[in-house]
């Protein structure tokens, strides 16, 4: 790169001794150290990079020479000039726009002011290897792995503050990925227990002014981090039995593909994990024979799913469905498309099932959880059921029977959404926007929406959490969304910009797309601010009751809450008094006194099930005197043998004493 070198001497100045030319030193063009790419194709260009010489009595050599991976020269800053487009034919084409990228190792900095040569020999460090080192029972010493758990401690708390949490997917599993490996090398240093999350305030007593949001979670960083220390302490116990037990069997010194494959598959043991203990042992892992297991699993899911094909799924409709359904649950429409298995065609006769798109609707379509409307469309002498209707781009999809008469492309119909159904479920959504606020109230920020599914019967909503909600929080969740039911405020709506809605504070769903213009939803104030597209009562106080119905998790940080509103809540609870009083009356008591009753029962149970043991006990013995007399030797040996039926252990035991 002349036009850099020429730049660096001629017009910054920097002495041509102080200067170092890599060049092409692999052997092609654009190959070299320092030329910086992003991939095989793609922005790239040619690379200054800056060294810090630490002086002659640290070992080491200038870039490029064969001493250069030592301490004595270290990179702290570097300028790529992004200049060329690499194609994948390797050709280079300049940029239309050559920019600069350039970037300084703070920490490398930072090393170099306070007359270090290692980022982890800065002050930043020195007590996260401390409280590392108190937290595994071991000697602060220059270990590698010591290092590799105080730097693991910053970017899983910092992942956890900003709202990720362990599981087995996306950034959620890059996560998972780094708290395992601060595991394994804290086990290396004979760690017994849980320690990583005993880190956490070193952490934040070192950054928590810097970074706020360290403090304010600290506790919830601990719990996250001590639960996926908990459970990776049993995967890995059942994993390695497992492992121990194939390399027992092993010829040579590659673990096969189905082998890595059956502990991933079957029981959740990571392949970075096994190819880690694969090299302690100077073993290698079959990664290709592993990726051939990955395909074929791949494979039979897809065959999977090519049984019994919903056609209307291969519905393609261009154009976008005015929706009317926020105004009512009517609507005058004309008939722009008809779809009979998949295809499009001119005419639905009676009897056939089919969807047709109309140009305008008040049927809701499913989407963000709610279900889709159901219904009916009418024309003189015709009536087609809705079943339910879906979206493909822009459209709505009215999915359904002809029940009478023909329906054509053209033909203008009346649109009757079913109101009862429609009015149920707008109790479901709005009380699920509800309880999300609540769930942040009682759970911390942390909590953040991963799924729900909206009805007419119930709601569920799938959240990010790492345990077990208690009893007393499910209690507290109930209390709070029932009080904000009771204040009846309005719900209120607003069509604006996405950046004024986030600046709002209103929650939008990690995944989905948005457009430029949002609907943002807000209940009780600001007590609920969320970007909602779905249908929703007047007044909170519409929604009537709710009622959590069950809690249980549903993967890795994902918990999930199933809940009723409404009559069903009300049918609900009436259910419930039902069952207290035909369990009162098998006491022969009433729902007051049940609990005494059901006591008084249990200790009644328990002192005649230790009658009975005391009963069987006495049988035994009885029983042996008379087995004794039974017994027959044989080569000098006293032997009895018997069958004796309706003991249990104990009696037994009795018996032969």
């Amino acid at each position: 790169d002349d036009e850099a070198y020429d730049i660096w001497t001629k017009e910054v100045g920097v002495p041509a001794e102080r200067m170092v030319r890599i060049g092409d030193n692999k052997g092609a063009p654009y190959a070299s150290d320092n030329f910086w790419a992003m991939g095989d194709t793609g922005p790239c260009g040619p690379c200054t990079e800056i060294f810090f010489d630490h002086g002659p009595e640290i070992w080491g050599g200038p870039p490029g020479s064969p001493e250069e991976d030592g301490d004595r020269y270290i990179e702290i800053w570097n300028n790529v000039f992004m200049q060329f487009n690499r194609t994948a034919d390797g050709v280079m084409h300049p940029l239309p726009a050559p920019s600069v990228d350039t970037g300084m190792g703070l920490e490398r900095v930072s090393a170099v002011l306070q007359h270090v040569h290692s980022n982890y020999e800065i002050d930043l460090f020195q007590n996260l290897l401390k409280a590392s080192a108190e937290a595994i029972g071991c000697a602060n010493d220059d270990a590698p792995s010591l290092k590799v758990v105080a730097d693991h401690i910053r970017s899983c708390s910092f992942l956890i503050a900003d709202g990720v949490l362990p599981s087995n997917e996306g950034r959620g599993y890059v996560l998972r990925r780094i708290i395992r490996r601060a595991c394994r090398h804290g086990n290396k240093l004979g760690a017994r227990g849980t320690f990583f999350h005993k880190i956490v305030a070193a952490l934040v007593a070192e950054m928590g002014d810097a970074f706020p949001e360290l403090k304010q979670q600290q506790a919830h960083i601990e719990r996250v981090l001590k639960t996926e220390e908990e459970q990776f302490a049993k995967t890995l116990e059942q994993g390695l039995k497992i492992l121990e037990q194939d390399l027992a069997e092993l010829q040579g010194s590659v673990i096969p593909g189905n082998v890595v494959f059956k502990l991933y598959d079957t029981y959740g043991f990571p392949v970075d994990l096994t190819n880690d203990i694969a090299r302690e042992r100077e073993l290698t892992i079959d990664e290709d024979g592993f990726e051939r297991e990955m395909e074929a699993q791949r494979e039979r899911a897809r065959a999977s799913s090519a049984f019994g094909m919903d056609y209307n799924s291969l519905v393609k409709v261009d154009g976008e469905t005015r929706f009317l359904g926020y105004q009512g649950v009517s609507g005058a429409g004309q008939i722009v498309a008809l779809f009979r298995d998949g295809q499009a065609v001119e005419r639905l006769e009676e009897g056939e099932e089919g969807v047709v798109v109309l140009d305008q609707t008040p049927f809701y379509a499913e989407s963000g959880g709610q279900v889709g409307d159901s219904g009916y469309l009418e024309a003189a002498g015709v009536r087609f059921d809705v079943r339910d209707t879906t979206k493909a781009g822009g459209a709505h999809l009215h999915h359904g029977v002809v029940a009478r008469g023909n329906l054509s492309v053209g033909g203008a119909v009346k649109a009757e959404v079913d109101a009862s159904v429609r009015q149920a479920t707008a109790l479901n959504h709005s009380a699920t926007h509800l309880l999300h606020a609540a769930l942040r109230q009682v759970l911390g920020d942390h909590v953040q929406q991963k799924g729900s599914l909206v009805d007419s019967q119930r709601l569920r909503f799938d959240f990010s959490h790492f345990e077990a909600i208690k009893a007393e929080q499910l209690k507290a969740l109930e209390d709070i969304v029932n009080a904000e039911i009771r204040r009846n405020t309005e719900v209120e709506t607003e069509e604006t910009d996405i950046d004024t809605a986030k600046a709002k504070g209103a929650m939008a769903l990690f995944g989905e797309k948005y457009g430029d213009q949002v609907r943002v939803l807000s209940m009780g104030g600001d007590f609920s601010v969320e970007l909602c597209g779905g249908t929703h009562v007047s007044r909170t106080g519409d929604i009537g009751l709710f009622k959590i119905t069950s809690e249980g998790g549903v993967a890795a940080g994902v918990r999930r809450i199933e809940a009723v509103t409404g009559a069903a809540a009300l049918a609900y609870l009436n259910g419930a008094e039902e069952q207290l009083k035909e369990a009162a009356s098998l006491v022969k008591g009433s729902r007051d006194n049940l609990l005494d009753k059901l006591g008084a029962l249990l200790e009644r149970n328990r002192s005649l099930e230790k009658e009975l043991e005391q009963l069987k006990a006495k049988a035994a013995s009885a029983a042996g005197d008379d087995l004794s007399a039974a017994a027959v030797e044989i080569k000098g040996a006293k032997v009895l043998a018997a069958r004796l039926d309706g003991l249990d252990g104990k009696a037994l035991l009795a018996l032969v004493d």
